[in-house]
């Protein structure tokens, strides 16, 4: 194409004889005289309809003769397929398109075409190419690809269980007309192998077909495999999982005995269990010391012995057979004359601990309700933190003052008039209130004031108390008395030094 663009865009000539220069030079000039303009590539599927777009652009004082449209399905075929003439017309040329092209617009500078009923075989390349004058032909090259969604499919092969130990095909996938050909994938636990194959149609289109290889045992009866396929024209890989179908003759067991079919025992089971693929179709139960007893009867798999006895003291045959195959089990019963005594679960720890369970869990319900009721009545009554903040307390006097103020008679009757002597006791662990405030701190330093807080002494304080008592006589002031209401003689010691706290003992108010 660039030689093409060559003839009709002179290179200047250039004294550099470089290869690599020049072939540069020749595409940029090749590029900058690109006047047909057209798609590179575009995408289609049969049946469907497809637009071929052409443009000339920046004619100038090129004249524009004829516009034709050439197909290339091969390298070196061309056929004229549409022809368009400014004064004679449209012209389609007898091709495979016959009837299935036409112009968009039918003008020189725009002859884009469309093509209906597309096959696959319409795919190559497409030149729009013009004669003008004075700088002769002029085109562009548009490739069409014809994209085929694959048909895809997935099935399991029936194989029988190997016994040579070669892999065999247990699962297919095929991707079948597909363009471009479709890349299949396989996932599985069974480690297996793959063999793929692609077929080219006549049309362009390709089958790709997968096999999955196993050597096929029991075991991998009913094993999943996943087959992937992936194609362009697909948004997203399709898959089809597959379970494994391997046949095998069956085999069998027999279930049941215990070792402990006593004299006396009533219905012992005894059950043939079997599996094969295909599925066991007869079971038959046999003896082989002869008749079955009268004491047992057969239930498909299953042989009940309604009441031991000694007859059946003999081995029990079960035979199962399906399309590949017999296989048989036996089993020797021995009948014993006393039960064995097996050791089970204890009754009283069941007991036990379902009764444990059932107080524990009456315990719990039990503090739930007692803690509602609870709050509910403390709801009711008020209870709980204070809702307000209490008044700060009013300091009326410091505890000097009230020591310091004289004992008389009308004192003595206002205070049993308003507070009247009672029973209440005080508790002897609590500390007592002094106030250190009023500490006398005058220079005579008086035993008085030291002792007790800038207060009279102790021993003065009695004498005063002595003195009233002896006036009041039996409405006296209680003794003091210690914890256990025992009798104390001798006042608290008034020898406290100075800023020391003290502790009297407690007495009656």
């Amino acid at each position: 194409m660039a030689r093409d663009y060559a003839k009709h865009c002179p290179v200047s000539p250039t004294k550099n004889s470089l290869l690599v220069i020049a072939a540069i030079l020749l595409i940029i000039q090749a590029a900058s005289c690109q006047r047909v303009r057209v798609e590179t590539e575009v995408e289609a599927y049969p049946t469907e309809s497809v637009d071929l777009r052409c443009q000339f652009v920046d004619g100038g004082n090129t004249k524009l003769t004829q516009v034709s449209w050439i197909w290339e399905p091969t390298e070196g075929q061309r056929d004229n397929i549409a022809v368009f003439h400014p004064t004679y017309g449209e012209s389609f040329p007898e091709s495979p398109f016959s009837g299935r092209v036409r112009f968009i617009k039918g003008t020189l500078t725009s002859p884009s075409i469309t093509i209906t009923s597309l096959k696959m075989a319409d795919a190559g390349r497409y030149t729009c190419e013009y004669a003008t004058y004075p700088s002769g032909n002029e085109q562009g090259t548009t490739n069409l690809v014809m994209l085929a969604k694959p048909k895809n499919s997935a099935s399991p092969v029936v194989v029988q269980a190997s016994t040579s130990g070669e892999p065999v095909v247990v699962a297919q996938c095929e991707a079948a007309d597909s363009k471009p050909a479709a890349t299949i994938k396989w996932m599985g636990a069974v480690g297996g192998s793959e063999n793929t194959t692609s077929k080219k149609g006549p049309d362009g289109t390709v089958t790709v077909r997968s096999e999955y290889l196993v050597v096929p045992t029991p075991e991998d009866n009913g094993k999943e495999v996943t087959c992937i396929i992936s194609q362009r024209t697909q948004d997203k890989p399709q898959t089809f999982p597959m379970k494994l179908a391997v046949e095998y003759p069956p085999t069998v067991s027999i279930l049941g005995y215990d070792n402990n079919w006593y004299i006396g025992r009533t219905d012992a089971v005894l059950t043939c269990q079997a599996t094969g693929n295909p599925a066991p179709t007869t079971v038959t139960w046999t003896v082989m010391s002869g008749p079955m007893p009268d004491t047992v009867q057969i239930n498909a798999n299953k042989l009940i012995v309604r009441k031991v006895d000694e007859a059946v003291n003999t081995t029990f045959v079960c035979e199962v057979k399906n399309r590949l195959g017999v296989s048989k089990h036996q089993v020797t019963t021995a009948v014993i004359e006393q039960r064995k005594i097996t050791a089970g679960p204890s009754t009283a720890g069941i007991i036990g601990g379902i009764i444990g369970v059932v107080l524990f869990l009456l315990a719990i319900v039990g503090a739930v309700i007692i803690l509602v009721r609870k709050r509910k009545q403390n709801a009711v009554n008020g209870d709980g933190p204070p809702k307000h903040k209490p008044p700060p307390p009013v300091k009326a006097g410091s505890s000097t003052e009230m020591l310091n103020k004289p004992v008389t008679d009308s004192v003595l009757t206002e205070l049993t008039e308003t507070h009247p002597f009672s029973n209440v006791y005080y508790e002897t662990s609590g500390e007592p209130v002094t106030d250190l405030d009023a500490c006398d701190d005058d220079d005579d330093n008086t035993v008085g004031g030291a002792a007790n807080g800038g207060g009279p002494a102790v021993l003065e304080d009695s004498i005063q108390y002595a003195d009233v008592d002896d006036t009041l006589n039996d409405e006296a002031l209680p003794p003091y008395s210690d914890a256990d209401d025992h009798h104390v003689d001798e006042p608290p010691s008034a020898a406290v030094a100075r800023g020391e706290s003290f502790v009297s003992a407690a007495m009656y108010v």
